[in-house]
């Protein structure tokens, strides 16, 4: 018998089938039982996992009751977090929602307070937040080699959301654009967007970079592509009290960063008063300037730990050992990067600088 047992909950967003991998491959972890209104859209993972007919429900209060899991991974559309965190909190299980935080402020609070006092844990997923280049940025942020962190450059995206499913399975272009007009992902009231489904990782672990420094003021500004509604593309401004930092996203990059990085390349640069580092998405290295030495110089990534190397083996080891979800799936840290995405795209709404939301 496993010693945890997880439920996959919704499959909106392709990233159930990667997480539910990592609950596949781990060894003292299963699968008891999974979740959609729509019997279709589980059945990849019911043929790539094994999953039998007992343990696949069209109804969430019955599989969390039938299958009493531990721990639930949430996929479902960003608008939707909040309805489903409510519903899974009644239950008392622990919850990890797939990125983003929510389609709103006041979303993630109603989240937060869903979850308070049920004795259970909530983490946010944002899988940069596993990518070996961006840990080892951090360390080096926190090791003072660049001195004092006073700009924080994000560029991130993809093709586009529908291009690819779980295990990045590749989609035609055809059938990309057959799609758009009955994806979520292209519906504003959904949570659609680039800037809601990329900002927040800039967001996120911008803030992490910057141990918990929040912005003044934010200006962004994103496309608006006939017939199309929901953006594209954004550019959002932060204003620091330190400085200024700059965070673009990207629904339309040349190619995918996981196969080719495109150009510009995706990841974070980040500058302080005695150095730089370039963090690219996916590469096995770092490159670090310093005062000493001002020729860019490539530093080998670090090996993520044991525990540590992805999302279900760290969540599930804070529960064993009753330790807080830290870092960048921290839901104190992400509700005050969920502060700088409704600020910005508030911004682009009204096209005006705006200050912090509370």
């Amino acid at each position: 018998m496993a010693k945890w047992r997880v439920a996959g909950i919704n499959f909106d967003h392709m990233h159930m089938g990667d997480l539910l991998r990592q609950v596949f491959d781990h060894p003292d972890a299963e699968i008891v039982g999974i979740y959609d209104k729509s019997r279709e859209r589980m059945a990849q993972a019911i043929a790539d996992f094994s999953i039998p007919d007992e343990r696949v429900f069209t109804d969430l209060d019955a599989c969390v009751e039938t299958s009493k899991p531990d721990l639930a991974i949430l996929c479902a559309a960003t608008a939707e977090h909040a309805d489903h965190v409510e519903q899974l909190a009644r239950h008392k299980v622990h919850i990890m929602v797939e990125k983003p935080f929510a389609a709103s402020v006041a979303d993630a609070r109603r989240m937060l307070a869903a979850m308070d006092g049920t004795g259970r844990k909530m983490a946010i997923n944002w899988p940069l937040a596993w990518v070996e280049s961006h840990v080892t940025c951090k360390r080096l942020i926190d090791e003072g080699v660049i001195g004092d962190l006073i700009e924080v450059h994000f560029y991130d995206g993809n093709r586009g959301p529908l291009y690819h499913l779980a295990d990045k399975v590749e989609v035609s272009a055809e059938e990309v654009e057959r799609q758009k007009p009955t994806s979520w992902w292209y519906k504003r009231a959904s949570g659609g967007g680039s800037l809601l489904d990329y900002l927040g990782y800039g967001a996120t672990l911008g803030t992490w970079f910057q141990n918990g420094r929040i912005p003044i003021e934010v200006t962004s500004v994103v496309d608006e592509t006939p017939g199309i509604e929901v953006d594209q593309h954004s550019v959002t401004v932060c204003r620091y009290a330190h400085g200024l930092s700059k965070m673009e996203t990207r629904w339309g990059t040349f190619s995918d960063p996981w196969t080719i990085q495109p150009q510009p390349k995706c990841g974070f640069v980040v500058v302080g008063t005695e150095g730089t580092i370039a963090s690219y998405d996916y590469e096995d290295h770092v490159t670090v300037q310093t005062r000493d030495k001002p020729e860019p110089t490539p530093i080998a990534v670090d090996a993520l730990p044991p525990g540590r190397r992805g999302p279900i083996e760290y969540v599930l080891g804070c529960i064993e050992r009753d330790e807080p979800i830290g870092g960048p799936l921290d839901p104190a840290l992400c509700l005050d990067a969920q502060r700088i995405v409704d600020t910005a795209a508030l911004s682009a709404q009204q096209k005006r600088t705006l200050e912090l939301v509370p």
